[in-house]
């Protein structure tokens, strides 16, 4: 992330302080520099009502002021600042003691009087990029949380497509938890398996095979599969019926991953590829 300098020149500048002539020698130096929006007031008692209508980008405020000094001011701006937590204020001060306390108040910097007009254009113009530079971070993620919200979205409207597509378009279709539990079944996907499971929540046996005519080696290696999360594609599982007939079944699985990419189960289908006469 980069700055112009017409960026740096339009940022809005507020000045804070109960002496004229102090308004007005950092006025005329700010716009010899070229900033383009620079305000200024002589009541602290504004500065709260007016950064609340438009925030600015650096507040130029002196401590010591008649009625209400700067340390209130910078209390009632972390109280009406909805924006973020950032509070934009170099102080000026004639009062080495109170540098400190304005840093621990939350003010970004400090200069001192009398002005050294060559140290307070430095100072200005590093506070001024760091915050330019901070809104443009802001308004970076929270354009990248929208374009996650609408990814995710589109995630899930897609992942319902293809659930209900896949369930009309195959014989069989089961979905587990991350704990291997069957949570949905869509056609005779236990028997495939060679299971007796009472109820779709897992109660019951989920282990004891059933000789039915299926091809234990192969069914063997679909359970292996399954129970290790693996995805596969077009695995053929066969079975032979009572009257001599050989079916043929085409099964893929594959593991499902939530918007983090954590793993929250499992799922699977099939469809029947052959019907022959042994």
């Amino acid at each position: 992330m980069n700055l112009t300098p017409l960026e740096r020149l339009n940022a809005r500048i507020l000045i804070v302080d109960d002496q004229a002539a102090n308004v007005s020698l950092l006025e005329t130096m700010l716009q010899e520099v070229g900033y383009t929006q620079v305000s200024s007031t002589t009541d602290p008692r504004t500065v709260c009502a007016m950064h609340r209508k438009a925030p600015f980008d650096l507040i130029l405020l002196d401590l010591q002021m008649p009625g209400m000094d700067g340390f209130q001011v910078m209390e009632g701006l972390k109280a009406s600042t909805a924006e973020d937590d950032y509070l934009p204020v170099l102080v000026i001060t004639a009062q080495p003691g109170h540098k400190l306390r304005a840093l621990q108040a939350g003010a970004k910097d400090f200069v001192s009087k009398p002005f050294d007009l060559v140290e307070v254009k430095a100072r200005i113009h590093n506070l001024i990029e760091v915050r330019l530079l901070h809104k443009q971070l802001s308004r970076h993620n929270q354009r990248l949380e929208q374009l996650v919200l609408e990814r995710t979205a589109e995630l899930r409207e897609s992942e319902a497509r293809y659930r209900a597509l896949t369930e009309l378009a195959t014989d069989w279709y089961w979905e587990q938890d991350s704990e291997g539990r069957f949570t949905k079944v869509s056609g005779p996907v236990l028997e495939m398996l060679g299971l007796q499971v009472d109820t779709l929540n897992g109660d019951g046996d989920q282990g004891s095979p059933t000789s039915d005519g299926w091809n234990e080696a192969e069914r063997q290696t679909l359970q292996a599969r399954i129970t290790a999360r693996a995805p596969f594609l077009d695995m053929v599982l066969s079975r032979a019926l009572p009257n001599g007939t050989t079916r043929q079944y085409r099964v893929s699985g594959t593991p499902m991953f939530n918007a983090s990419c954590t793993l929250v189960g499992y799922r699977g289908f099939g469809v029947e590829i052959v019907g022959s006469k042994n």
